[in-house]
């Protein structure tokens, strides 16, 4: 083994991000090689600096007139350049001084700097490179995002354990703590990830139900059991009801017990409508954990980045940063929020007038970017293929159970109508 590596697992190895680490995790490092002698150079190569594999001319990256016509308010480097492995740090500094603004728990407690990685997708990834052995499971619900079967069961070779999302119209905490106690029964430490608001149901928790969950797991940590709790907020602050969570529940967790290593998955590309950037950040918490182990957490997943893509997008990384610090912001957020949820409350009000036909139940929704429907006695899959190719219309069909509909992409007005060919159709479907 490398003897960064070991290096890294001896700062880690009382916490429980040490006794979580998968042996991939425990291989990896960030090389002090090319990019840390390159960082060198630029701080004091003042002659010259011949390190970076980039061209260069009168001090700044060479940049075709095609692309400074397109890009006008980027200069060469911003826009054309190598990030840093671990993400441009004046990104990383604003966006963990947002996560604190964000959610107010977070105040006067300890978590890492975000690292970037190339969106949500490659976060969950790297976490299950680090985390996740062959032969693990990681829980999550029955309705989730395909994407982790493909990580955890397809990449990993582990298991995903599931369990029935919902339990008497609300979140199945019951559920989730049966199978965290199976999973902790085989190897004495558990795995799971909580995605809220949910895809592809548009569930966020209550508070009552965030607090039962944030209970229950620091049970299971005071039995002895390790937890590594993965945060996804990819819709994070998209609720439109009250009482219910608008924080990270990352943010109750980064203090909570020495045995929860709390890792929350984020990013800009719901919450700042920037879908195609491909940026996200992964940050570390975990009662006990100090900026050591944090700093070496980060060098792991920085190892991970580099022997995967190297670094993430530049250019999208100095865009969103002049975006986030560009006046007015937040109104410009807050007014595609505000349309969103015009949208989710069409939807809650056709949905509270009509009686839709028994082969359809509206599954409970909150906020977010979607809602489903339960199909029954129909397939969910011949009722999207009808939808597509008889009326045009556009939805995903999952386990040939769910129907899954994006408000998100259907104009106020629009509601109405795509919710009575769903519904019509599902009801004739019902009596072939």
């Amino acid at each position: 083994m490398n003897q960064l590596a070991e290096e890294l697992n001896v700062i880690l190895s009382n916490s429980v991000a040490g006794r979580l680490l998968s042996e991939m995790g425990r291989r990896m490092y960030f090389p002090k090689g090319i990019l840390t002698q390159s960082a060198e150079a630029t701080e004091k190569a003042h002659l010259y600096n011949a390190t970076v594999g980039m061209a260069y001319e009168l001090g700044e990256p060479m940049m075709l007139d095609a692309l400074r016509e397109a890009i006008p308010s980027l200069t060469p480097t911003e826009a054309v350049a190598y990030a840093p492995t671990g993400g441009v740090m004046a990104l990383r500094r604003e966006w963990k001084e947002s996560l604190a603004r964000k959610n107010p728990s977070l105040a006067g407690k300890s978590f890492s700097m975000p690292v970037v990685v190339p969106g949500l997708t490659a976060a969950v990834s790297y976490l299950t490179d680090l985390f996740v052995e062959p032969g693990d499971t990681v829980v999550v619900p029955d309705l989730h995002w395909p994407n982790y079967r493909l990580i955890i069961e397809e990449r990993k070779t582990a298991a995903g354990l599931t369990f029935p999302i919902f339990s008497k119209g609300g979140y199945n905490v019951a559920g989730l703590e049966a199978q965290l106690r199976e999973a902790g029964s085989r190897r004495g430490k558990a795995i799971c990830i909580l995605n809220f608001p949910n895809n592809p149901t548009g569930y966020s928790l209550t508070l009552q139900e965030a607090d039962a969950i944030v209970a229950m797991l620091i049970s299971i940590a005071k039995e002895g059991t390790d937890l590594l709790v993965i945060a996804d907020d990819a819709y994070f602050g998209l609720q439109y009801e009250d009482n219910l969570l608008r924080e990270s529940i990352f943010a109750r967790l980064v203090d909570a017990h020495e045995n929860i290593l709390a890792v929350k998955a984020d990013g800009p590309t719901k919450e700042d409508y920037v879908w195609g950037f491909r940026v996200g950040f992964v940050s570390f918490g975990g009662k006990g954990l100090g900026e050591r182990e944090q700093d070496a957490l980060i060098k792991k997943l920085m190892g991970i980045t580099r022997s995967s893509v190297s670094s993430s997008s530049g250019l999208a990384q100095h865009l969103l940063l002049k975006a986030l610090k560009f006046p007015g912001y937040e109104d410009q957020k807050a007014r595609y929020r505000k349309i969103l949820e015009g949208r989710y409350k069409a939807m809650k009000k056709y949905l509270a007038a009509h009686d839709l036909p028994g082969s359809i139940v509206s599954l409970p929704f909150n906020s977010g970017y979607f809602m489903s429907f339960e199909c029954v006695g129909i397939s969910a899959e011949k009722l999207r293929i009808e939808l597509l190719e008889k009326l045009g219309i556009g939805t995903i069909s999952m386990q040939d159970k769910y129907l899954r509909v994006a408000f998100s992409s259907v104009e106020e007005e629009h509601v109405v109508p795509l919710l009575d060919a769903i519904s019509s159709t599902a009801e004739s479907l019902s009596r072939k």
